[in-house]
C-alpha cells in the first residue's frame, strides 16, 4: 500500500492523457534513461541534484516524481518540492514498475529537438478540421504537455519550418502525415508507441472523419459534425484549439471508460 505521499502505477495510469494529469517529472539518472530511453506520457526530464534551481517553477502545481525504482532520487527531489511549496507524491516503484505494469511508454527518438524552454514547436496548415487538431491533442496529452502550435499559410509551412526551427505535420511529403489510408494521428501513434484500447479505438474515429470514411466508426459523422461546426465559430485558429480541446478529452474518455454504456428514454423507474 503506497504512502501518503506516493502514487501506485495503476492509480496513475488512470490520470494519464487527461487534461488534469499532474505534472510528470522524470529523474532518472542519464545511465537509466540511456538503457530504456522511453518516458511516461508527458513527462518532463530534469536533473535530480539540482531541484533546488528548477523547483520553484512548479509552485502551484501538482507533481508526481519517477525515478528508476521510486527511491532515493525520486524521495528526496519530491521532498524538496514539497519543502518549496509544491504539491509532490513519487510514483511507487519508479519508471521500473510502471513499465513492468505495461502501461504506456512514450519512444523518445522521434521527438523534435526541444527550443530553449524545453518545448517542442510544430507549424501547419491554417484553419483546422480534425486532423490538425487530433494531433495537437494527441501532443498536449501524452506527449509535451507545453508543446507550441503554429497555424500558417498552407504555401508557408515548410519556410516557416526551416526559419523558425519548427516541426512540419500534417502537411503531404512530410515525415508526420497521412500514410496510405491512415491520418497524421494514426502515424503520431505508431511512431511514439502508443497503442491502447482506447487510443486505438479514438484513432478510428478520427481517421473515418479525417478521411471520409463515415462508416469505419457511428462516431465519426458526429467527431466530423462537430470539428466543421468549431471551424465556423472561431476565426483565430489557436482559439479553435483551446475550445476543441475539451471535445477530444471527450471523445478520449468514451473510448477508455463508456463505449459500454447507452442512454434510454424514458428513464427506468426505481
Amino acid at each position: 500500500m503506497p504512502s501518503n505521499t506516493e502514487i501506485t502505477p495503476a492509480q496513475l495510469s488512470r490520470l494519464v492523457g487527461l487534461p488534469t494529469c499532474p505534472v510528470l517529472l522524470d529523474v532518472r539518472l542519464p545511465e537509466d534513461f540511456e538503457a530504456d530511453p522511453r518516458l511516461i506520457p508527458a513527462s518532463v526530464q530534469r536533473d535530480p541534484f539540482s531541484v533546488a534551481t528548477w523547483g520553484a517553477e512548479f509552485i502551484g502545481q501538482s507533481v508526481i516524481v519517477s525515478c528508476q525504482r521510486g527511491l532515493k532520487l525520486s524521495e528526496g527531489v519530491a521532498a524538496w518540492l514539497r519543502h518549496l511549496g509544491v504539491a509532490a507524491e513519487t510514483l511507487e516503484g519508479g519508471f521500473e514498475a510502471w513499465r513492468a505494469g505495461g502501461h504506456l511508454l512514450v519512444k523518445t527518438l522521434p521527438l523534435p529537438p526541444a527550443d530553449s524552454t524545453g518545448r517542442t514547436l510544430w507549424v501547419t496548415r491554417a484553419r483546422p478540421k480534425i486532423d490538425r487538431i487530433a494531433c495537437p491533442w494527441l501532443i498536449r496529452r501524452f506527449i509535451d504537455r507545453a508543446a507550441v502550435f503554429l497555424f500558417v499559410d498552407a504555401s508557408q509551412v515548410t519556410a516557416v519550418a526551416e526559419r523558425f526551427g519548427a516541426t512540419p505535420f500534417d502537411i503531404e511529403g512530410t515525415f508526420w502525415s497521412h500514410r496510405a489510408e491512415r491520418c497524421t494521428f494514426d502515424t503520431m501513434l505508431e511512431e511514439f508507441g502508443l497503442t491502447s484500447p482506447a487510443l486505438d479505438r479514438l484513432a478510428t474515429i478520427i481517421r473515418g472523419a479525417d478521411t471520409a470514411a463515415l462508416d469505419l466508426a457511428p462516431q465519426a459523422a458526429g467527431l466530423l459534425a462537430a470539428s466543421l461546426g468549431f471551424s465556423r465559430m472561431y476565426r483565430d485558429d489557436l482559439a479553435q484549439l483551446s475550445a476543441s480541446l475539451p471535445l477530444y478529452d471527450a471523445f478520449y474518455r468514451w473510448c477508455r471508460d463508456a463505449v459500454g454504456e447507452t442512454h434510454t428514454w424514458p428513464a427506468e423507474r426505481a
